[in-house]
């Protein structure tokens, strides 16, 4: 299934309408006639997005948003609007929307924008799960390997990393293999890469004397 769409609207006839285009396109539709009730409900964080209306009784589109945000929520927002307003799109987008559409708007335009929104989601969560599994690799390394990976990924040589830290050559050499057997990389290349995604580079402690 491509996701679950959770559509938030006060307008009955308008969420049955949606619904009928979304589900016949083979999404799952979850609807709500206020803000509060999507809050009450607590959608599920891992796939899908959120159709919301921008003026509605109670709580606006906005300070759902706003909720959303407070509650760590990473569900892509789509505002829906009858109401063209620069300053109210501006705020949305600024907060973090995916985008902003001006009702009516036609079916095909409304499934392109759910399935872009789909799709940055889940990449940003594989990306999210990626770094997380490098991280979590990283904190196995012990202070020694750690401080020999942030002198490799400077560019930098056994050699001289042995200089650095008042060890030997061959002792680096035994670090740098038990490092990539633990980051799971096969070269240098790959260290530096994921240094660069963890923003390691430039963080380098000041070395001890202990091997």
């Amino acid at each position: 299934m491509p996701g679950i769409v959770h559509v938030v609207d006060d307008d009955a006839s308008y969420l049955s309408a949606i619904q009928q285009v979304l589900e016949a396109s083979g999404y799952r539709v979850a609807t709500y006639a206020s803000a509060q009730q999507l809050l009450e409900q607590r959608p599920d964080e891992s796939k899908g997005c959120i159709l919301l209306d921008v003026r509605m009784p109670g709580m606006s589109g906005l300070e759902l948003q706003s909720r959303l945000t407070e509650r760590g929520s990473t569900l892509p927002i789509i505002f829906l609007s009858a109401y063209p307003d620069v300053s109210i799109t501006v705020k949305a987008i600024k907060a973090g929307a995916d985008d902003f559409l001006i009702k009516p708007v036609g079916p095909d335009d409304l499934l392109k924008a759910i399935a872009r929104a789909i799709a940055r989601h889940r990449n940003a969560r594989e990306l999210d799960g990626e770094l997380e599994a490098l991280r979590a690799r990283l904190s196995t390394l012990t202070p020694r390997q750690r401080q020999v990976f942030e002198i490799i990924v400077q560019g930098k040589t056994s050699k001289h990393a042995a200089r650095e830290l008042g060890s030997t050559e061959r002792t680096i050499k035994a670090h740098r293999s038990a490092i990539m057997d633990k980051l799971q990389v096969q070269s240098v290349v790959e260290l530096v890469r994921i240094a660069e995604r963890l923003g390691v580079l430039g963080e380098k402690d000041e070395p001890g004397t202990a091997v």
